[in-house]
């Protein structure tokens, strides 16, 4: 039986004709040395066919970085799951380019961040799960009320003879035993291959997946297979031979097993530097799904970075799909920030200086114009502005490049590279190599050189912890003014809330409230190391006169006081005040907070540090 195809527009055989491929049940397990002889580097055989490139109607990518981008760093905490969930949900986009995540359910944290990541409402990506090929790991999924899960079915005799102590019948029948119970309780399998990439692919692989193919025409619902190169030894090469042909396995799951390319999925690691390369051809010989982790987190060498599929399927297809490129940037900065992660300078797309330039002839064509030597718009499409590294090669047009670049400055505000204070800072860089320096200069480097000749440009070290101060006393207050213990004005239900707002923050000193005349109706505070300076504040002292009581009762806002010297501690301090109010916004009181300018500045120098 033939059919004409609209998409190739040729006849081809009905799939029903397709060739039934029989399970080859080896005594012992093939290794296939001749290719992986292990005390050498694995071979590349080549059988001199070709594939024609047949992509698939769609692609998509799917996530992996709370499961295998985990098994090779720290656990996340569930709040950082959440935090990155929602990023992975703004980079894919409204049509949901990155269409699924796959979590782990074993331990209590791992099912709080599944329900809490569900309960944000996002279509995508789609929460699933992962299990081992074990019945009890299924209820999991069933409990959790996930509608998919990645089920481990290792396919290589390296795995099935060698780990599992099993033989090919034994373990497809395994596989499909826990295929079919997943297909009982309504959930959708997706059957992980691992290590494909040696495995014998018309011997184990294409039969067992006709197989699933069965199961899922017998019980009406989709089962997928997921591609795992776990070892890294696919290859794109024309001509190159099973079983480490990347385009070879597609088709072989496609034409010969007959499995939908929207049903399978490629899962790569980047043993030998083919992660995304791998992963890409993938697409273009017909699989939809490509598998990958945020900054390529995975065991060993990792998986394929998702922020580098999210570039190619631009590139291949030609249009975003309404994707947020930006949120890369969004995702580095919270990996380096709220994690803790340093990413390489020089990491694609998210390096801190993958799109900056230290040749000379480099920054000056840059300066021209930015094309030259830009990969595109980095700007628009990552929200990161094209770097210059400092050098003794760059110049004083390199430098005040830097400068005004840092500093943000454009138009009349720029400065010129004949600026006294950047040829200043151009001879200290010369002076530095001419001294036998051989790296470059760091950005901090450059903002203490830039802070030295352009003080001007810059605002002054004590005026932003005055201003960082300020900000902090006022939000810190803004929250504790609204504590109900606060709003009752009974001493003995403030006193303990005040304490513990003391404990939590060690730069506060002195923490006090008034009633609505000014008499200070709370005992003092205050640190032990303080409490005895404070004593000469006794309860029922008339504070009415202090500016800090007098604004709050005028205007009815938050004040925060300018610097000054404490006359109980000898500290330069603040005040910030604000006033306690009722149920019915009456003013019924004023809190006050003395903070300590010294442990503030000490706790930002600690942040700096980090």
């Amino acid at each position: 039986m033939t059919r004409w195809s609209k998409e190739r527009r040729v006849l081809e055989h009905e799939r029903s004709n397709r060739m039934r491929f029989q399970l080859i049940d080896a005594p012992e397990p093939d290794l296939m040395r001749d290719i992986f002889p292990y005390t050498e580097v694995c071979r590349v055989v080549f059988d001199h066919h070709q594939s024609t490139i047949d992509p698939a109607k769609n692609f998509y990518i799917t996530d992996t970085t709370f499961r295998d981008g985990q098994q090779a760093r720290p656990p996340y905490t569930v709040q950082q799951i959440v935090d990155i969930y929602k990023i992975l949900n703004r980079m894919s986009g409204p049509r949901g380019v990155i269409r699924q995540s796959e979590f782990f359910l074993y331990s209590e944290r791992d099912r709080e961040a599944v329900d809490k990541c569900r309960a944000l409402g996002f279509q995508y990506p789609e929460i699933t799960g992962w299990i081992r090929a074990v019945a009890d790991d299924l209820k999991l999924v069933k409990e959790m009320g996930l509608p998919e899960t990645g089920i481990l079915t290792s396919v290589s005799d390296y795995h099935i003879y060698l780990k599992l102590g099993l033989t090919r019948t034994q373990a497809r029948d395994k596989y499909l035993a826990i295929v079919k119970a997943a297909l009982d309780l309504g959930v959708i399998p997706r059957c992980h291959f691992e290590d494909v990439t040696r495995a014998d692919t018309y011997g184990f692989v294409v039969p067992f997946a006709q197989d699933l193919k069965e199961l899922s025409d017998q019980y009406g619902v989709k089962v997928k297979i997921r591609l795992c190169d776990t070892m890294g030894l696919g290859v794109t090469y024309p001509g190159a031979a099973l079983p480490r042909s990347v385009p070879k396995l597609v088709r072989a799951l496609i034409d010969d097993a007959g499995f939908s390319g929207e049903d399978l999925e490629w899962h790569g690691h980047n043993d030998f530097h083919k992660g995304l390369i791998n992963a890409t051809t993938a697409w273009l010989y017909g699989l939809a799904s490509v598998n990958g982790t945020l900054l390529g987190f995975g065991e060993r060498t990792g998986n394929t970075p998702i922020e580098g599929l999210v570039m190619e399927y631009i590139g291949l297809r030609g249009e975003t799909s309404e994707m947020d490129t930006r949120a890369i940037t969004q995702m580095a900065h919270y990996f380096e920030k709220e994690i803790g992660y340093r990413i390489p300078a020089n990491f694609p797309f998210v390096g801190q200086d993958f799109n900056a330039t230290s040749a000379g002839v480099h920054v000056d064509g840059l300066m021209k114009n930015e094309e030259i030597y830009n990969i595109f718009d980095t700007a628009a499409i990552l929200d990161r502005p094209v770097s210059i590294i400092i050098t003794d090669k760059s110049g004083a047009a390199a430098v005040v490049h830097w400068v005004n670049q840092k500093l943000g400055l454009s138009g009349d505000a720029a400065v010129d590279k004949k600026h006294p204070g950047i040829v200043k800072m151009a001879k200290a860089i010369a002076r530095e190599y001419e001294h036998g320096r051989i790296t470059s200069m760091s950005n901090k480097e450059m903002e203490k050189l830039a802070r030295a000749y352009l003080p001007h440009l810059f605002q002054s070290e004590f005026d932003r912890l005055k201003a960082r101060a300020k900000n902090l006393a006022y939000s810190l207050l803004e929250e504790f003014i609204e504590h109900p213990e606060l709003k009752t004005m009974n001493p003995e239900k403030m006193e303990p809330a005040m304490q513990e707002l003391l404990n939590a923050n060690p730069f506060v000193q002195f923490l006090y409230v008034t009633d609505a005349n000014g008499y200070k109706i709370t005992k003092n505070i205050t640190h032990v190391t303080d409490r005895a300076k404070f004593e000469g504040m006794m309860l029922g002292h008339n504070m009415s006169d202090r500016v800090w009581f007098v604004e709050p009762m005028r205007d009815g806002k938050i004040h925060v006081t300018d610097f000054y010297t404490s006359r109980f501690t000898g500290a330069l301090c603040i005040t910030v005040s604000g006033p306690i109010r009722n149920k019915d916004e009456e003013i019924i009181g004023v809190i006050g907070l003395d903070m300590r300018f010294e442990d503030l500045a000490r706790m930002e120098d600690e942040e700096s540090a980090k």
